[in-house]
């Protein structure tokens, strides 16, 4: 069985499984899924813990299918954690994990937890993964994304017991902690935890919350065209700021931009020579959030403008990589803030 990582605490209340899979690249909400689980086995009396780390070929399986079978030395109940951080078990480790699924589900007195990374498409198919989902509970952990943000910090702050104004100046007091926060999620639930140290429960006004949040953002060059696509200007401009001082090449940067300039270009070629929204975007590979944005935008853009993108794009590749281009700055950042913005400025009036 398959959950979501809000379903968890549901679940775990329903009873406790033989056999828990967590599995996702957020830390913090991988380390609060496990930690759920094992207050919840503690709970229940299995109050001997047992942790196993997979490190490469030089793992020892048979300790770990052993380890469900002996019989507890301490305790009438044990906890056996399995962690495996490349998520890739090796041939030997992936008929263990189908052995340890089977098994587990039938031991009564044991309650068996695997830590895995976020997983690809590849490996979620695999036996040994389809074994451990048919004989327990799987837990995916996916990111929180940006436009998720706000709502995730306001229930943080109520189960702390606080809240920000109702209305307007409470959407503004939330959109201030999103851009302080964003992309680094254990920094956003240590500020809204020095939240909780500094105030009492109760309502939190925005002068409150800009003096004492830091800005612990941390920026993906990837989702640098979301923000691009969204036409939205100022989050731009900080996430390209954010990216340099970080120290990030600028080279991956224009990378991301420049391959959604060419699908947005792409799609709007095959727009003209008569091809259906839904097939000239799955022919370019867009979907999910990108071909929503994509159906609002392009309508509204001309292949004139997305070739001059195109052309743009181009020009900046040569100054990212060393070269110079007529009317660009030499700078680099400067020349990829001059795409992205200028883009950005485009897609909020066709957006609006």
């Amino acid at each position: 069985m398959q959950i979501g990582h809000a379903q968890l605490t549901a679940q775990l209340r329903r009873g406790l499984a033989p056999l828990y899979v967590v599995h996702g690249d957020e830390p913090l909400l991988v380390q609060e899924a496990a930690d759920a689980i094992r207050a919840a086995a503690r709970a229940a009396g299995h109050s001997e813990r047992t942790v196993y780390t997979v490190a490469g070929a030089h793992t020892d399986w048979s300790a770990i299918l052993a380890a469900g079978s002996a019989l507890s030395l301490f305790a009438d109940k044990r906890l056996i954690e399995v962690r495996i951080p490349s998520g890739k078990p090796g041939k030997d480790g992936a008929l263990a994990l189908q052995r340890l699924a089977e098994s587990a589900a039938a031991a009564a007195d044991t309650v068996t937890l695997v830590l895995l990374p976020r997983l690809d498409a590849a490996t979620l198919k695999s036996p040994w993964f389809a074994a451990l989902q048919a004989h327990g509970v799987t837990v995916r952990v996916d990111p929180i994304a940006r436009a998720q943000l706000p709502t995730w910090i306001a229930q943080r702050l109520q189960a702390q017991g606080q809240h920000v104004a109702a209305g307007e100046e409470g959407q503004r007091t939330l959109a201030f902690l999103v851009d302080r926060v964003e992309g680094n999620l254990l920094a956003a639930h240590q500020e809204i935890a020095k939240l909780g140290l500094l105030y009492p429960p109760g309502e939190l006004s925005f002068e409150q919350v800009r003096a004492a949040v830091l800005d612990v953002a941390r920026y993906d060059p990837f989702g640098l065209p979301e923000a691009m696509l969204d036409g939205a200007v100022a989050r731009v401009q900080r996430m390209l700021d954010g990216l340099r001082a970080e120290g990030v090449a600028p080279v991956p940067v224009h990378w991301a931009l420049a391959e959604e300039v060419r699908a947005l270009h792409r799609v709007r070629l095959a727009l003209d020579q008569g091809q259906p929204m839904p097939l000239a975007l799955r022919e370019a590979r867009v979907w999910g959030a990108r071909e929503r944005r994509y159906e609002r935008l392009l309508p509204r853009l001309r292949s004139a403008q997305t070739g001059r993108w195109l052309v743009e794009a181009q020009a900046v590749d040569g100054i990212v990589k060393g070269l110079t281009a007529p009317d660009w700055p030499a700078d680099p950042w400067q020349a990829l803030h001059r795409l992205a913005v200028g883009v950005a400025l485009a897609c909020a009036s066709a957006g609006a």
